[in-house]
């Protein structure tokens, strides 16, 4: 026998094809769609991660941690990822602003006790304090003067204060990407070292020594 189809035949089983896909739900036709996005993706992973681009981080400035902590102490200290040093350097600042606002005060209450003196016969503003009313017009200058340097001392001190400040954020922000290995150790290799002495005969001795290596 023999079997074959007709051209009627070919044309009616291509139009129910066509209608059958036609007739295909929406659902379907993106599941499709989706299981074909996953496969390109499988397929080619260049092209798909092609189109998303990677995010480079910008390198560590030691410029930008002078700057914070130029503008706010401890600041650059933060940028570095140094966090544990910025209750040290409020606690210095603490500590020198006191100390500078209390020779300040004592500057002046010994200047304004001198001057008032001066103006009037060495009598003092203060006749209910026993210690100002015995101490000397000389005194209370001395006193004065003392209190000045001090005070001159303290904001030297600030300055220093506020400039090492400044100095760490931006030598550590140069260290910032500085790697030491955290197996830092010290060996010490025994050796002998030939020294030649001449007594009658010429002959050969050896030493001890050791020699010593620093791995970090």
């Amino acid at each position: 026998m023999r079997y074959g189809m007709s051209g009627n035949d070919s044309r009616q089983g291509a139009s129910g094809i066509l209608l059958s896909l036609l007739r295909t739900p929406l659902t379907t036709c993106k599941r499709v769609g989706g299981m074909a996005v996953v496969l390109v993706a499988l397929l080619f992973p260049s092209a798909a991660s092609s189109q998303k681009p990677l995010e480079t981080k910008p390198p560590h400035s030691p410029s930008h941690a002078l700057m914070l902590s130029a503008v706010l102490p401890g600041a650059g200290q933060v940028y570095n990822k140094q966090v544990w040093k910025v209750p040290l350097i409020y606690a210095a600042i603490g500590g020198i602003s006191y100390y500078t606002y209390d020779n300040l005060k004592m500057m002046r209450y010994y200047r304004d006790e001198y001057l008032y003196r001066v103006a009037n016969g060495d009598q003092t503003q203060y006749p209910n304090d026993p210690d100002m009313v015995a101490t000397p017009t000389s005194n209370i200058y001395n006193l004065y003067e003392a209190y000045n340097k001090t005070f001159q001392l303290s904001v030297i001190i600030s300055v220093a204060v506020y400039g090492i400040n400044l100095l760490d954020a931006y030598v550590f922000g140069h260290l910032f990407e500085f790697q030491i290995n955290d197996d830092i150790s010290l060996n010490m290799t025994p050796s002998l070292l030939p020294s030649s002495t001449v007594t009658g005969l010429a002959s050969t001795n050896f030493v001890p020594a050791a020699s010593f290596t620093l791995h970090f």
